[in-house]
């Protein structure tokens, strides 16, 4: 049976795991895992991805992400090839280093985030990699160390301002690194403060040691959400044990939305099949301005809503990344990020939309 296309639409929940080929090591030591982290901290804040949770293993690694317009294949593509380049340089390889493409599962976000999050931090005590609770509290390369505050956040890319939590109630939440408002809205499920919410997240995670490798989390779709056995499903209704995909993980109604809005958002981007040059040369039309003008420094009100119009667009109706898009207005990705907000409420709405893409 031919393999099911990525479900990929923007602000799923999604736990991602890759693996070397032929199970081969793809850290060999602290500085590659480095690399990778590095790495991964550009691509989220680049990308505007969250990253809820990770473990790196020798041989494999698992997140847990939400991405936001930018897709999950164009985030994993820029951070796994990138990886792979400088792994081989550095060991003196040559050929692939991961085994096959990577693999993901959509998860429905109420009953599986901090499931999600205990079950991929565990990863290193399940394989003995660290002997017990204490241990994997110091260990480096999970997010259990750092959403306790043992250790910097690594995930903080270094284009992002330093930030220091102090309180969970904080106003100013839009300013902070993205990795650091995501450990935020972490803590946030466990208590109102960081000292609380740090001591019964741990315990939560404590209370997970004794449930071993947990099948319902390891796949998609209702089989695996009932625990991996098709008995489970016996008592449902046809068309719900129907509902069942290996790519999804969460009820039957959250499959059926999520393949829903996923086809929808395909059906969408193949219907404005506009390159970038294309979409700019319409853009600076409409608002009546030069591409000189749109990549300037200028501030004026019809260039500021031009560029919107051009981030809005590229990104949330094409599928274009925000990197691609800050290069082409030489602007940073956060600033491409802003523009999208601002281009979203500008051109809410349909017809205003067509007609800049048909």
């Amino acid at each position: 049976m031919p393999r099911q296309p990525r479900l990929d639409a923007p602000g799923l929940l999604q736990h991602v795991m890759a693996r070397g080929i032929e199970g081969r090591e793809i850290f060999k030591d602290d500085k590659d895992r480095e690399s990778f982290l590095d790495r991964l901290a550009t691509v989220l804040e680049e990308t505007q991805t969250q990253c809820y949770a990770w473990a790196l293993i020798p041989n494999h690694f698992h997140l847990l992400l939400r991405t936001g317009q930018t897709s999950l294949s164009k985030v994993m593509r820029r951070l796994m090839t990138g990886y792979a380049v400088t792994f081989n340089k550095r060991h003196k390889r040559s050929g692939h280093l991961f085994q096959n493409r990577y693999k993901s599962v959509v998860c429905e976000e109420d009953p599986y985030l901090l499931e999600l999050i205990r079950y991929i931090h565990l990863n290193p005590l399940r394989i003995k990699m660290v002997q017990d609770i204490k241990e994997l509290d110091k260990y480096s390369w999970t997010g259990h160390s750092v959403i306790l505050g043992h250790r910097k956040n690594p995930l903080i890319s270094n284009h992002a301002m330093s930030y220091q939590p102090s309180a969970m109630s904080s106003s100013d939440k839009a300013l902070k690194p993205l990795a650091e408002a995501t450990i935020e809205d972490v803590l946030l499920h466990f208590g109102d403060t960081i000292k609380v919410a740090r001591r019964r997240y741990r315990q939560f995670v404590k209370n997970g040691i004794d449930q071993g490798k947990r099948l319902e989390l390891q796949g998609g779709g209702l089989v695996r959400s009932a625990g991996g056995n098709k008995v489970g499903l016996l008592g449902r209704k046809k068309e719900e044990r129907d509902k069942g995909d290996e790519r999804v993980l969460g009820s039957g109604d959250f499959v059926m939305n999520v393949i829903k809005e996923a086809n929808e958002l395909l059906d969408e981007r193949a219907e404005f099949n506009l390159t970038l040059d294309e979409l700019v040369s319409r853009v600076c039309s409409r608002f009546g301005i030069m591409f000189d003008e749109l990549v300037s420094k200028n501030r004026r009100r019809r260039l500021s809503q031009a560029r919107a119009a051009v981030s809005y667009l590229a990104v949330d109706k094409l599928g274009y990344t925000g990197e691609d898009v800050a290069r082409l207005l030489k602007v940073s990705g956060r600033s491409v990020s802003n523009c999208r907000e601002r281009g979203k409420i500008l051109l809410d709405n349909k017809e205003t939309i067509r007609e800049y893409l048909l």
